[in-house]
């Protein structure tokens, strides 16, 4: 649960939807801070405020990745169970929030694609419901990843010197 608190606080403190998510389970995934913040930077907005893919949903997937992807690209039964989790993960979000996507998300609230970012007001958190959408994220990563591997007893993977991943 403190690590869906951490995502929310991110996000309400200047982080975009996708950074949020993904910094608050850096420990976890094996990136430093930093790290985290720049691999999330462009997933922000729905990708570079284009309103596409969710970034909170973005970061949930980049973290299934990190946990649980596969990194045999001629192994199909992995590509399946990957992507079946992929799926079972962005249907639990639709279950709450109709979509996946972020115009839709916003659906009535004046938006735009401009790569400018738009302040982060009082009116703008008031008006935004983008930290539903990260507490959302995050409730799914714990669901779906964490209690999962916490019950299997797997070491997490840690980035070593070069931030390149590693299973102690």
């Amino acid at each position: 649960m403190e690590r869906i608190q951490k995502a929310e606080n991110l996000f309400l403190n200047g982080c975009n939807c996708a950074q949020a998510v993904l910094t608050a389970y850096h420990d976890v995934i094996g990136l430093s801070e930093e790290q985290a913040m720049k691999l999330a930077s462009s997933f922000g907005a729905g990708m570079g405020r284009m309103r596409e893919v969710c970034g909170a949903c973005s970061a949930a997937f980049m973290i299934a990745g990190l946990l649980c992807g596969y990194a045999d690209a001629g192994d199909d039964k992995a590509k399946a169970e990957h992507y079946r989790l992929i799926q079972q993960m962005a249907e639990r979000f639709k279950q709450q929030h109709g979509t996946i996507l972020c115009r839709e998300l916003l659906q009535g609230i004046k938006t735009d694609t401009s790569p400018t970012p738009s302040a982060r007001t009082a009116e703008y958190y008031k008006q935004r419901p983008c930290v539903r959408f990260v507490r959302t994220a995050a409730e799914i990563v714990e669901e779906f990843l964490l209690s999962e591997r916490e019950k299997e007893e797997k070491h997490l993977p840690k980035a070593g010197k070069s931030g390149i991943m590693t299973v102690e």
